[in-house]
């Protein structure tokens, strides 16, 4: 059974810098495509970034030169590292891995305050 737990949300001031974490189980991350999402209050979720398996990484515009993703194949983690954040930032984050079928996590809330 593939589950997917992402942490490392919380309160983070303009300009600051915060990492999210994602934990796999049942599936492994240096095999697939992990992705990272937002979806912020009344909006559609949306693309963040990508990391392939052999490690090639592709980002949003919105966030390209201040978000990194990033991966730990021994503990079967992704990271998403953000900085310089921005108050359009905040929004549930959820990382999601491709096999078979879409798995999801439950997500991890960023909330940047001005």
């Amino acid at each position: 059974q593939v589950q997917l737990v992402e942490s490392g949300g919380g309160l983070v001031q303009v300009g600051g810098s915060l990492t999210l974490s994602c934990a796999a189980s049942g599936i492994s991350f240096s095999n697939h495509v992990a992705d990272w999402y937002r979806q912020a209050p009344g909006k559609q979720r949306e693309f963040v970034a990508t990391m392939t398996p052999s490690g090639l990484t592709d980002y949003a515009h919105s966030v390209d030169g201040r978000f990194t993703i990033s991966r730990d194949n021994e503990k079967n983690l992704v990271f998403l590292q953000m900085s310089n954040v921005k108050p359009e930032d905040t929004a549930t984050y959820y990382c999601s891995i491709t096999w078979q079928q879409t798995y999801w996590g439950q997500g991890t809330q960023v909330i940047v305050s001005s």
